[in-house]
């Protein structure tokens, strides 16, 4: 799977977390702006100030763009880099529709921009994400865990997943 996969649109629900953290967010910059006086211990106002715009900016750029598998790595594109993940031993592929369903958020970003980062749940136990709408998610067993995505396309991802790990012999059995 050398192309990339876009990842799948934002939807409804992360759409409304980011909105209104956004908001809340800016908000709270505005507020002190406007209502606490500039002489007011200036370090503390422009912390105040800085800090939401901060946290804004570095869910930003861990947005996921797309997707794509190279030499048993898969690629996750961010907004200005890639964050690769090794996927050795890849066991199984499928679509999830649930694959989020009662998960406890470890260490990540729970919905500003995207679901990114280390969740457990029952079902899957401890496991990566790289989400944008969790409806269309796509889970991979690997011998070093599970990792969760959500491709545009999940069944064309999985298709291309599993043709381009079948062994190459069993491709040129095929050509013959």
């Amino acid at each position: 799977m050398p192309n990339p996969c876009p990842a799948a649109p934002w939807n409804a629900f992360l759409k409304g977390i980011s909105i209104t953290v956004t908001l809340l967010l800016l908000g709270i910059c505005l507020s002190v702006a406007v209502f606490v006086p500039s002489q007011t211990l200036p370090p503390l106002r422009i912390g105040v100030i800085a800090a939401p715009l901060l946290i804004l900016l570095a869910a930003a750029l861990f947005v996921v763009r797309s997707y794509a598998l190279r030499d048993g790595t898969l690629h996750v594109r961010r907004l200005f880099w890639t964050t690769r993940v090794a996927i050795g031993g890849l066991r199984e592929a499928s679509i999830d529709p649930q694959a989020g369903a009662g998960s406890l958020r470890l260490f990540g970003n729970g919905g500003l921009f995207s679901f990114s980062g280390w969740f457990r749940n029952a079902r899957l136990g401890r496991y990566r994400a790289f989400v944008t709408d969790w409806q269309q998610a796509v889970v991979l067993r690997t011998d070093g865990g599970v990792v969760v995505l959500s491709p545009a396309d999940p069944a064309g991802f999985v298709r291309d997943l599993q043709a381009s790990l079948v062994p190459k012999t069993a491709r040129a059995r095929r050509k013959r």
